[in-house]
Order: C-alpha cells, then sequence, then structure tokens
C-alpha cells in the first residue's frame, strides 16, 4: 500500500513537471490512471524478471534479464546496456582498490611482524649483556 502510494505521488509530480514545461493540465483521475498502470506495468516487470531468473536456475535476477526485459525498446536498452557497463567497470576499479590495500596492509602486517620478532631477540641481547 504504501509503495502503491509513492508510486502514485512520483507520478503526481512528474505530471505536475511536464505540466509547467508544457503548459498542460493533468486532472486527478488521469494522474491516478497513470500512477496504477505505472504500478501494474512495475508488477509485471517484477514478476517476468523472476521468471527469466528461474528460467535460468537462479534465485538473483542480473543484469542480464534486465536487458532481456528491455528488449523491445531498442533506446532502453542501449540505457541499460551503457549504466550496466558503467556499474561493471566501476566495479572492477573498486576491486583493483581493495587488491591493493590488501597487498599494502599484508606487507605491513609482515613487517610489523618481523619488527616485532626482532624486538625480544634484542632486549634479550641486553639482558645478557648486563
Amino acid at each position: 500500500q504504501r509503495l502503491r502510494a509513492a508510486v502514485h505521488y512520483t507520478a503526481g509530480c512528474l505530471c505536475q513537471d511536464v505540466a509547467e514545461d508544457k503548459g498542460v493540465q493533468f486532472s486527478k483521475q488521469t494522474i491516478a490512471a497513470i500512477s496504477e498502470i505505472t504500478f501494474r506495468q512495475c508488477e509485471n516487470f517484477a514478476r517476468d524478471l523472476e521468471m527469466f531468473a528461474r528460467h535460468a536456475k537462479r534465485s538473483t535476477v542480473t543484469s542480464e534479464d534486465v536487458k532481456l526485459l528491455a528488449r523491445r525498446s531498442n533506446s532502453l536498452l542501449k540505457y541499460i546496456t551503457q549504466k550496466s557497463e558503467e556499474l561493471t567497470s566501476s566495479n572492477m576499479e573498486q576491486k583493483e582498490k581493495k587488491e591493493k590495500k590488501k597487498k599494502k596492509s599484508s606487507v605491513a602486517k609482515g613487517r610489523r611482524t618481523s619488527e616485532e620478532q626482532e624486538a625480544p631477540v634484542t632486549e634479550s641481547e641486553d639482558s645478557n649483556m648486563a
């Protein structure tokens, strides 16, 4: 119910923006119809995505499922593909950064360990000298 209300509110805001830009008016019934159609279409999309994943024997919806859903709209498919590639390259960059940090921290830990091992030896040498 809250999700349906959120869709209705967003549809109303978008209609208001279009009304200001184009100089037209939207009746409350029109906004309600647009929000209802939008909500039903989102439900259909969710069911389709679930079925695509299930058909591929997965429990998780992937970007490939979303691309399959958008296959009939060339502009939407192009946009989704572009965003998917951007996310993939961004994720790769983040993974590389994490790997570099892990390497640096493991090298630093290795240094600390060797320093810690050297310190007791130095102390025991000092105590032997006394």
